[in-house]
């Protein structure tokens, strides 16, 4: 329980703390960031591939037709997810981003009601209810619908979904998915060096040994959560995810001086207030299994 928490604590908090990562490369397009992100993280992956031996499990991973179709989704949904967060960040949208986050289990209920035919109970569906109201409010308040918050939310929910259906192994899930789009990043990043239009030679030493990096740090929390998702809880899970938009919207407010006005935080609260109905009745209905679980 203790390495559970401990795991999911540096996962999200890591994620939380993305836009203070990507913010180092602001200089460069989002694609051009998308292209390396992808590039070096099938590069980190590959590595932990050949030194946990085992290629010879890639293969049998996509036997099966439902396991090639879920791969690819996967990486579609996962490469639209970090482009649209990327360039949220870099154009100064990072409340924007914490919305998506806070929105998105909500949006994986839905889609598990809808896909895989999950049952929710009424305060679950308030839950739902009251954060699409919030949701409205700060579609009104900005004149449009808060997309970004949306893409992000809807995006990282369908990934979600196509990991649930497809129940793969991490490293091997996540090998593949960046394997099916690396092709076309190296085809990108060779097209914008020969034309030069290029980017990252304007960055410094430091911060392009950081983007060389950028594959463990997309990894590296993807790991800590499956490990903690194997220790802890699903109703814990879902209550600690919260720290990664939490830390996400302070940074937005108190390090990148993105204005917080009263009308976002009028529909923050409904997406707050949501949440909070939401974990509240989904432990209580996991506490309840339990029980059942043991009595039986």
């Amino acid at each position: 329980m203790k390495k559970g928490i401990i795991y999911g604590f540096l996962a999200y908090l890591s994620w939380g703390l993305l836009p203070l990562y990507w913010r180092l490369f602001d200089t460069m397009p989002a694609g051009e960031i998308l292209a390396h992100r992808i590039l070096w993280s099938f590069v980190f992956v590959a590595v932990l591939v050949t030194a946990a031996k085992r290629w010879k499990s890639l293969i049998s991973v996509v036997k099966e037709r439902k396991n090639r179709l879920a791969v690819l989704l996967c990486s579609i949904f996962i490469s639209c997810n970090w482009l649209i967060f990327i360039w949220a960040v870099n154009s100064g949208n990072v409340i924007e981003t914490s919305l998506g986050y806070y929105m998105n289990p909500l949006i994986s209920v839905v889609f598990a009601v809808v896909f895989l035919k999950e049952k929710l109970r009424v305060g679950q569906w308030a839950a739902i209810i009251i954060a699409g109201i919030g949701v409205l409010l700060m579609a009104i308040q900005y004149g449009h619908v808060p997309w970004i918050a949306i893409v992000l939310a809807v995006s990282f929910a369908l990934y979600g979904l196509a990991k649930k259906v497809a129940q793969l192994d991490v490293l091997l899930g996540l090998t593949w998915e960046t394997m099916i789009v690396v092709p076309i990043a190296m085809i990108y990043i060779t097209f914008i060096h020969a034309d030069g239009s290029a980017a990252v030679f304007s960055l410094s030493g430091g911060s392009m040994v950081l983007l060389l990096l950028s594959g463990a740090f997309t990894a590296l929390p993807l790991f800590w959560f499956a490990r903690a998702a194997e220790r802890l809880p699903l109703s814990m899970v879902g209550f600690i995810q919260y720290i990664a938009p939490t830390t996400s919207l302070l940074l937005a407010i108190f390090v990148f001086d993105e204005a917080f006005t009263e009308g976002q935080l009028v529909s923050f609260s409904f997406i707050w207030f949501a949440l909070i109905i939401y974990t509240f009745v989904s432990f209580r209905k996991s506490k309840a299994s339990s029980q059942l679980g043991e009595a039986a």
